[in-house]
């Protein structure tokens, strides 16, 4: 059996979040689980000043790494000696971050097996105050020269983990927290460990095939490797006669989550997985119709969705509540000086409340005539069927650095997505609508955006 290879990391940066800030210094040691057999550091000049504060925490100058290699000068050398290892770090999600996003402005795909000493700390070490790496050195009276230097830091990772693995059961800890919890013994016999650790660690959307080769469940996540891991790593009877009938994975990346979300839910309806029963059945449980009554009046109303009720309905919209139904439709019938009474909104014998006011002309008591009145009615008609009141675009991060992904909302709806490279994000209107992929109209994608740029004010939006 192959000896596992472990590469214990730390980096110092500029800041915390990787997308924004840059590394400052490096440091690499491998350990096989009984010694460190090679080590690498350096400090590396982020082509941007560092923050006095940082200074102050790490000791890292500009002068000193004014003239220090600059990353893409070391980057094989970070590549070339955690290939085939398992990436370790003292809160790895932030160490692992900065090295994927250096390597993809290169244009690199970085993936490895990750390890986490504060979680193995906590169930190696159970009971302690904290278990931030300051105060494992200081529990165990880890012997450290310089507090956040990356090779200092590494060293008393390494420390820590080596007592994690002196313990009876310490590589099964290991293990276990490296495969997420996942038993090779409990995997379909198709899909391997390695398998599911060389999926991305990105955006997008992901299947599960049946023997047959049928696709049996459709996901999407921020996070494809990590999605699918806990997928596997849920030891459950349902969950097992769930991932007993997958056969085979495949995934699409998409660059960002609002994609992933918009994808999903058309690939859910197209497809009609087996084991997606909640999201391929659900329906906006309210709708507004439209009908002419007996005197000729175009009328609307709402109703709750079900087969019955939506049967030889003209249907215009779908709502996620009655209330958001009912709101939509007063406010047409508010801007059209239509008539309560005949839109469901005020249910009195005789005239409604609007011509009680003078905004309605009086087509609930027959008064105004309904050819005139149906003039008002069908502009109604195509405002009820635009869920957006403008036509825009969405620009969102690509799936890497020399795209942007685009969501197209035209004529009131969700009409697709698409990407567009760098260089021809100064095209117009109709260049952009070239790259879309057209998808079939899907009222829960409406939704999806919706609550996406209400969720995040901030986001790009161009409207045309």
């Amino acid at each position: 059996m192959t000896k596992k290879i472990y590469a214990v990391v730390d980096i110092e940066t500029t800041g915390g979040l990787a997308r924004r800030d840059r590394i400052t210094e490096i440091a690499i040691a491998l350990y096989d689980g009984d010694k460190i057999i090679d080590t690498f550091q350096s400090l590396v000049n982020p082509e941007r000043s560092i923050p006095t504060e940082i200074t102050r925490i790490t000791g890292i100058t500009n002068s000193m790494v004014a003239t220090a290699p600059r990353f893409y000068e070391i980057a094989k050398q970070v590549v070339t000696m955690t290939e085939g290892a398992i990436f370790v770090a003292h809160n790895v999600r932030f160490d692992y971050s900065f090295i994927r996003e250096e390597l993809a402005s290169l244009g690199f795909t970085y993936t490895r097996k990750q390890l986490c000493t504060v979680v193995l700390s906590r169930k190696a070490f159970p009971g302690l105050r904290s278990y931030s790496l300051g105060n494992l050195i200081r529990h165990f009276d880890i012997k450290v020269e310089n507090r956040h230097r990356a090779m200092d830091d590494v060293l008393a990772t390494v420390d820590v983990l080596n007592r994690v693995m002196r313990q009876e059961d310490g590589i099964h800890k290991v293990d276990r927290i490296v495969n997420a919890g996942i038993k090779a013994s409990h995997l379909p016999k198709d899909i391997s460990l390695e398998r599911i650790h060389n999926l991305p660690e990105s955006a997008g959307v992901y299947y599960f095939y049946n023997v047959y080769g049928h696709v049996i469940y459709v996901g999407k996540s921020i996070n494809i490797k990590k999605r699918v891991m806990q997928h596997f790593g849920n030891m459950d009877a349902k969950t097992d006669k769930f991932i007993n009938k997958v056969a085979d994975i495949t995934y699409e990346e998409t660059g960002n989550e609002l994609l992933a979300m918009l994808f999903e839910s058309s690939e859910i309806k197209a497809l009609q997985p087996e084991i997606n029963k909640a999201q391929k059945t659900k329906e906006y449980p309210y709708f507004i119709h439209q009908y002419t009554d007996e005197k000729g009046y175009i009328r609307f109303d709402w109703d709750k969705s079900n087969v019955k009720s939506r049967l030889h309905k003209h249907i215009l919209n779908h709502y996620g509540s009655k209330a958001s139904a009912r709101s939509h439709l007063l406010m047409i019938t508010e801007g059209l000086s239509l008539c309560s009474g005949l839109n469901g909104l005020y249910t009195h014998e005789g005239s409604c409340f609007y011509f009680q006011t003078g905004i309605c002309a009086g087509a609930c008591m027959h008064i105004e005539p309904a050819e005139i009145y149906n003039l008002r009615a069908i502009e109604a008609i195509d405002l009820l069927k635009r869920y957006f009141d403008e036509n825009f675009f969405i620009v969102v991060d690509g799936r890497n650095k020399e795209e942007k992904g685009i969501v197209l909302v035209e004529e009131g709806h969700y009409r697709g997505y698409g990407y567009i490279s760098i260089s021809d994000i100064n095209y117009g209107v109709e260049e952009w609508k070239e790259a879309i992929k057209y998808l079939a109209p899907n009222p829960e994608c409406n939704q999806i955006i919706k609550t996406w740029i209400e969720k995040y004010p901030s986001t790009k939006v161009l409207t045309f």
